[in-house]
């Protein structure tokens, strides 16, 4: 099985049904590249047919598609779903997928909870999440990504238990695990503000060679110091400032503009792209492959 190969420069949008309309009129347009690759949720698409199966099928004999997990729950305690990941590892396979990535959270309690939920920094978890990401990893025949996640709340840990900073949670489970790393800037930002500690410093304490890929999305802002992660606004000054930095440090990469829900015209969406396009360029100097007048 060979992959789609995926440009360090190339601009995404992420696959949603809302947006299918938009992205098989511009997909079917040989001369127009609004995107360079789509990313979807693989619970969402696979064994799917009809119309939309169809246009998966032909969005992915296109473009690259990288996928995005909602459900392993890789920070749970129950057995990991070996059926499904079973069917990731066809779903993967059969488009050709380069990139799957997690969110590095937990999601599962004897049953779907629907949410991502954080998990305890500790020795003790990282160990956990680590091996469960390997097994994860031995199953789909590939390394996998896992994303620095939003949360709110910190889980209390037990008596003994040392605690660890979100920064080293983060590097330990990646370096235990031998996993990539999805970079979600806007996750970054919102965590410094809401935990008060600089993104500068945790940008720059990342290791940038397991950087498979980068997230950028909006937030919404419920108070001065308390941001909420939606995906539902455009992205905001801070996290573009973000993301440029994270371009000078480490280098171009694939970057995806996430936005979930309240969508703009597709156009609106096509300009983030470029603005995404243009701080590639400005800040490493790359030229860019669609340049618009």
């Amino acid at each position: 099985m060979t992959v789609r190969a995926i440009a360090r420069d190339a601009a995404g949008l992420g696959l949603r049904r809302a947006l299918l309309g938009p992205l098989q009129v511009a997909a079917r347009d040989a001369g127009r590249q609004d995107f360079d690759f789509l990313e979807c949720a693989p619970e969402n698409w696979i064994g799917v047919g009809g119309r939309f199966g169809e246009a998966l099928q032909q969005l992915s004999a296109r473009f690259p598609i990288v996928c995005h997990g909602l459900s392993l729950s890789l920070g749970g305690f129950a057995p990991l779903d070996e059926t499904f990941l079973v069917r990731v590892r066809r779903f993967l396979d059969e488009h050709r997928v380069p990139i799957y990535s997690e969110h590095l959270s937990y999601c599962s309690d004897d049953g779907q909870l629907y949410d991502l939920l954080p998990i305890p920094f500790s020795d003790e978890a990282v160990q956990h999440v680590a091996a469960r990401i390997r097994q994860t990893q031995d199953i789909v025949g590939r390394r996998i990504a896992v994303e620095n996640v939003s949360y709110y709340a910190t889980p209390g840990l037990d008596p003994g238990q040392r605690p660890l900073s979100e920064i080293e949670f983060l590097n330990a489970v990646l370096a235990e695990a031998d996993c990539d790393l999805l970079l979600d800037v806007n996750n970054i930002y919102v965590n410094a503000i809401n935990h008060r500690y600089d993104p500068h410093a945790f940008l720059a304490a990342l290791p940038g060679e397991r950087i498979a890929y980068i997230h950028v999305a909006g937030h919404y802002d419920e108070a001065e110091g308390l941001k909420i992660d939606t995906h539902g606004a455009p992205v905001k000054d801070a996290v573009w400032l973000l993301l440029a930095e994270a371009y000078r440090r480490f280098g171009p990469r694939p970057t995806l503009l996430e936005r979930d829900f309240n969508f703009p015209p597709y156009a609106e969406l096509v300009a983030e792209l470029d603005s995404v396009r243009r701080i590639l360029h400005d800040s490493t100097g790359l030229p860019s492959r669609h340049a618009r007048a």
